[in-house]
């Protein structure tokens, strides 16, 4: 399968990249800047193209940009990307003085970006960080993902299983992602307090 990462040389795009390359997936690294692209695909031994170039032969889109950038990106890309789904991993968080908190908006990152695009949009990988996904090994930890189109959602839950040791698993409808995007603020603030770097473990399922 090939998947392409838009806004793939920050740094979850980076890490996502290794560890789908080492999984056996066509991976393909998008960025607006081409050589840009190039560099970092090389670095990584995956391809290296326009955001507008990868998407335009993927089976699945990752959307891996900076939250601020996800929706100007989206609609920039909305005639490329046509009906191919949508992978959205960022979450809008707000950083204060008393800690990371979830953006106030009625609707996730993610059915934002739904509105935007013509394709399904599903959510996940939010509680991953770059760090330990780019790491020697993959994260011990599971993955979560939502949306509401079948067919989108296992293509991201067989992406999920193949990048943590963990497991892959359904978190439900698309606005679920409202609760996916918030956990990465108490992600965020665990990592804070306790300098570390927290995962989830979903316990008591067969």
């Amino acid at each position: 399968m090939r998947v392409a990462i838009v806004g793939g040389t920050g740094p979850f795009g980076r890490a996502l990249a290794t560890r789908l390359e080492e999984a056996g997936y066509d991976v393909v690294l998008g960025s607006r800047d081409r050589d840009r692209a190039s560099k970092a695909a090389a670095e990584l031994g995956v391809e290296g193209a326009t955001n507008a170039e990868a998407v335009g032969s993927a089976d699945l889109v990752v959307l891996a940009t900076k939250a601020e950038a996800a929706l100007v990106t989206a609609r920039e890309l909305r005639m490329a990307i046509g009906s191919t789904p949508v992978l959205s991993v960022a979450s809008e968080l707000d950083f204060t003085t008393r800690g990371v908190l979830p953006r106030s908006e009625p609707l996730s990152l993610a059915e934002q970006l739904q509105t935007e695009l013509a394709g399904p949009v599903v959510a996940g990988l939010h509680s991953l960080a770059a760090p330990k996904l780019g790491g020697e090994h993959q994260p011990d930890e599971d993955a979560l993902v939502c949306g509401d189109d079948s067919t989108a959602k296992e293509l991201a839950l067989g992406l999920a299983e193949r990048i943590t040791s963990g497991r892959a698993f359904d978190a439900g409808p698309l606005e679920s992602a409202r609760a996916l995007e918030g956990l990465t603020a108490v992600i965020v603030n665990l990592n804070k307090r306790y300098r570390g770097n927290a995962g989830v473990r979903i316990t008591g399922l067969p």
